[in-house]
């Protein structure tokens, strides 16, 4: 099994556009993190618990601002993938010990969904793309498709004016796709589909811990209907995401799978950083070679 080893983590902080701070580097040592990130395959936001040791003044004082993002990156080494990026929710500051303790609560796409209000008013045929590409602009998010997302078009002009998730939703319902935000990122893709075909290995020699749990068929929100769902759990690995396609190899399951939900717990003093992910069978015509879960 690989060993994972010299676990690293970088949380920046700040509002947009301001100079913020970054914590985490080993000079002198990393201050004390504990986290725990989850992400779900809806059109809903995703939210993460940091709890952080012995801020300064100066960075407890950017905390404590409005609308202030926080990043967070963690793996192994140089590899620390971007596993949360969202607006602060809820800021607090207590005794631990001898210690000064900070917990945070934020929020993947917070601003964005609270604040974006979009007027839209096209004449003659417009495309769905194009109407979901001005959306995003006015949101202010990056966007992304899928590789295989469909579009098409209103022949007779499209107007809207309203709240930017709701004029997300009635465009992407014609043809079958939905949206959601991921690390700060709007994609566009098929229900219960992935981004890209790109295929994730899990197996003993590359992350995978203990036996796969089976779940209850269907019991899951907005899991695919009559599909079989497993419940894994690896050594960290933020390279993987909601909607990516994984393969299973181990003794009891084989196959492959798309991440129906993910959620990462680290803590740098104490413990394994660990995902962990509920996962639903797919039918992948012709796969692309699968990738090493780095």
């Amino acid at each position: 099994m690989a060993v994972q080893f010299d676990r690293q983590y970088r949380l920046s902080a700040g509002r947009a556009g301001s100079v913020g701070f970054e914590v985490g580097t080993a000079d002198p040592v990393a201050l004390h993190i504990s986290f725990n990130v989850q992400k779900v395959d809806v059109s809903s936001a995703n939210t993460s618990k940091i709890t952080l040791w012995n801020l300064n003044k100066a960075q407890l004082s950017t905390l404590n601002e409005k609308d202030c993002i926080v990043t967070l990156k963690a793996g192994y080494g140089p590899t620390m993938p971007l596993i949360f990026v969202g607006a602060i929710s809820h800021v607090e500051t207590t005794i631990d010990g001898a210690d000064r303790m900070t917990e945070i609560e934020a929020v993947d796409g917070r601003i964005e969904l609270r604040d974006t209000f979009v007027s839209l008013s096209y004449k003659g045929v417009i495309n769905t793309k194009k109407i979901m590409q001005d959306v995003a602009q006015q949101m202010g998010v990056t966007i992304t498709f899928s590789y295989n997302a469909t579009f098409s078009d209103y022949p007779n002009g499209f107007s809207f004016i309203g709240a930017g998730k709701a004029a997300l939703d009635k465009v992407c319902a014609p043809t079958g796709l939905v949206w959601e935000i991921q690390n700060g990122i709007l994609q566009i893709k098929r229900k219960n589909d992935t981004m890209s075909r790109q295929v994730f290995v899990l197996a003993p020699d590359s992350g995978l811990i203990g036996i796969p749990k089976k779940l209850t068929q269907g019991a899951e929100n907005n899991a695919a209907e009559n599909s079989t769902g497993w419940e894994v759990v690896y050594f960290l690995n933020g390279a993987i995401g909601v909607g990516d396609y994984v393969k299973i190899e181990s003794e009891t399951v084989t196959g492959f799978f798309r991440v129906h939900t993910v959620e990462h717990d680290g803590d740098n003093l104490e413990g394994d950083w660990l995902s962990t992910a509920q996962l639903y069978e797919i039918a992948v015509q012709s796969p692309p070679a699968a990738a090493p879960a780095a």
